[in-house]
């Protein structure tokens, strides 16, 4: 039996790893925590018997204390509440589903608990790998990577050594706009950015596609997961999202992982690693596919890419102000505030004013998180 604590239940990543709880009998939940969507959490609660439920929203947890009080289950809430969900002592492994740097401190927590950590929060390791990592190696805790392209890394390293990595081809569909001008770009709506063509995520991580500038913080995420630098990592654009990521030895050997776009898979893999369970789920039918296409990605066009190796050479807190400044630019653009490449231009104005501190700790990554948010209002 193994019991699992899930941050970000309500969200895409969070559905999808209780869809997979929900096919194996031998997965438990101990803590579910959410945001707003106290609806769905509380059919959650009543589906998964957790002990414990975190709520972001002080007021949308009195709601869901109400709401819940037939059930053996304590409600609590706030980063507080975040964090007691991380650690809860019944768990042995956090999925950190939870968009953006809030996830940062309930990861540290649940390490500090030993908690090992299926991490689908690309942020913690974005802005503070340089303390999660060495934390991690600490406290003898794993970081099992969700996101499909670092699942599949993880899976073409499994029995290899690291220092064999010669390069990793990281892998993307190239967003709906593959192919588009940056011309065409500026007369991208909102409805037109959620349309991806292959995954089914949630409305920052979709947008983040579109302009590519998720493929950049992947780049900076693979760099701490498996200890190489920039220029160790190339993105491949693969149109149909067959071939999820793969490494480049040092003998000339490539493996990959191909399948199809399913994130319960990494979900899966993750939770019960090192072993492989049976799965429900659709083939991948090599004749039916005929074909598979690796082309360039388009930096002058899409250029959350280049911005963000940027961020990952200058290091300190630049990863930081290039998150930041994407996160609330794209809150920006959902919000019909601005248009679509009025993102880039946010990032790159506040990585223009911002000298990089080096190495910084948790005080400093959070206060120029502010900082960005304070800059662009």
């Amino acid at each position: 039996m193994k019991t699992i604590s899930v941050l970000g239940s309500t969200g895409s990543i969070g559905t999808q790893t209780l869809d997979v709880v929900r096919h194996h009998s031998d997965l438990r939940i101990a803590a579910l925590a959410a945001g707003k969507n106290i609806t769905l959490l509380e059919k959650q609660i009543r589906e998964f018997s957790p002990c414990l439920a975190a709520v972001a929203d002080e007021e949308k947890a009195l709601d869901l204390k109400a709401r819940v009080k037939d059930l053996d289950v304590r409600v609590v809430s706030g980063m507080e509440g975040l964090i007691e969900a991380a650690c809860i002592s019944q768990a042995d492994i956090t999925v950190t589903a939870i968009v953006g740097m809030i996830g940062i401190r309930p990861t540290i927590a649940a390490i500090r608990a030993g908690k090992d950590i299926a991490l689908a929060n690309k942020e913690t390791l974005v802005t503070a790998g340089h303390l999660i990592m060495p934390l991690a190696k600490e406290y003898g805790v794993k970081i099992l990577p969700v996101d499909s392209e670092h699942s599949a890394i993880f899976q073409s390293l499994n029995g290899e050594r690291y220092e064999r990595i010669e390069k990793i081809l990281l892998t993307c569909s190239g967003g709906p706009f593959r192919g588009r001008s940056a011309s065409e770009l500026e007369k991208v709506t909102v409805e037109d950015a959620l349309r991806h063509p292959n995954w089914n995520m949630g409305p920052k991580i979709t947008i983040d596609s579109a302009t590519l500038v998720n493929k950049g913080l992947e780049v900076m995420e693979a760099g701490w997961l498996f200890h190489v630098d920039a220029d160790q990592i190339e993105v491949v654009v693969q149109p149909q999202s067959v071939v999820h990521s793969a490494v480049q030895f040092t003998d000339g050997a490539v493996i990959a992982q191909m399948g199809t776009p399913d994130m319960r898979l990494p979900i899966q893999y993750a939770l019960f690693w090192p072993d492989r369970r049976a799965m429900e789920t659709e083939r991948l039918d090599l004749f039916a596919l005929k074909e598979l296409t690796f082309l360039k990605p388009d930096t002058e066009v899409f250029r959350g890419l280049p911005l963000a190796l940027r961020a990952m050479k200058s290091g300190g807190t630049m990863p930081t102000v290039f998150n930041a400044a994407n996160e609330r630019a794209v809150s920006k653009f959902l919000a019909r505030e601005i248009g679509f490449t009025d993102i880039y231009r946010i990032i790159e104005d506040c990585m223009d004013a911002h000298e990089a501190v080096p190495d910084p700790d948790l005080d400093t990554i959070l206060e120029t998180e502010q900082e960005v948010y304070a800059r662009i209002g």
